[in-house]
């Protein structure tokens, strides 16, 4: 069985291999280790292996691991959906919030955002498929949203996140990723930051312009759902 430190060895690989493809700095582009169900032990390895970025989905397992890593120099991202009442945690003990989809979310964050922090760092998510299963913004919304959002005092909107619906096809996983550029383009906003690709697709996603690629199974294994 791989060990974390050999598989975040492969995963460096591919994105500099994919890096390389597209031309790209290497260094423009983000790994994510998403470690949602995965124990603070997991994390610890992998942060002695060199990553520092870790994302979770679910609130009170972060806080958790948070507590537990303290002695660890991190940076939290929160890459789930947002309930209204998880909104002034968020703010309270994370460094970057992927999953924003709509104005009230970010406007909770904004005010419940501790004064002593830098500005929380946001993107903006699109539901770039169409899903009715997915969260996020649809591109039709997204203009408004993000001259709101860019607005907001103690956030600093960095970009666009996406879950595109999964596909094994590289044009359409492609396709998915481009638009998502294009419509961050399209903003007219001082904007540096793509959230998009996960283990699967992470090459196409880095061909269309990541900045984050955020990778689990790749890194951790499997989830195991029946942890917190």
């Amino acid at each position: 069985m791989s060990t974390i430190a050999e598989n975040i060895a492969k995963v460096g690989a591919r994105i500099r291999e994919a890096a390389q493809a597209s031309q790209r700095d290497c260094a423009s582009i983000g790994l994510l280790a998403v470690s949602k169900t995965k124990p603070a032990g997991a994390l610890r390895q992998a942060h002695a292996a060199g990553l520092r970025d870790f994302g979770e989905n679910y609130l009170q397992e972060a806080l958790e691991k948070q507590a537990e890593l303290g002695d660890l120099e991190l940076t939290w991202h929160f890459i789930g959906p947002i309930q209204s009442n998880k909104t002034r945690a968020i703010a309270e003990h994370f460094a970057w919030v992927h999953s924003v989809d709509r104005l009230k979310i970010a406007e909770r964050l904004s005010a419940q955002r501790p004064p002593q922090l830098p500005p929380l760092n946001v993107c903006l998510q699109v539901n770039v498929s169409g899903e009715a299963s997915k969260s996020g913004c649809a591109p039709e919304q997204l203009p408004a949203l993000a001259e709101a959002v860019a607005r907001l005092p103690h956030l600093r909107l960095r970009g666009l996140m996406c879950i595109p619906e999964p596909t094994d096809d590289p044009t359409a996983q492609r396709a998915a990723f481009a638009r998502v550029r294009q419509l961050q383009e399209g903003l007219g906003l001082d904007l540096d930051t793509l959230s998009m690709g996960m283990s699967h697709d992470l090459e196409a996603a880095i061909t269309e312009g990541a900045t984050w690629v955020r990778i689990g199974t790749a890194l951790f294994g499997a989830r195991d759902y029946g942890q917190p």
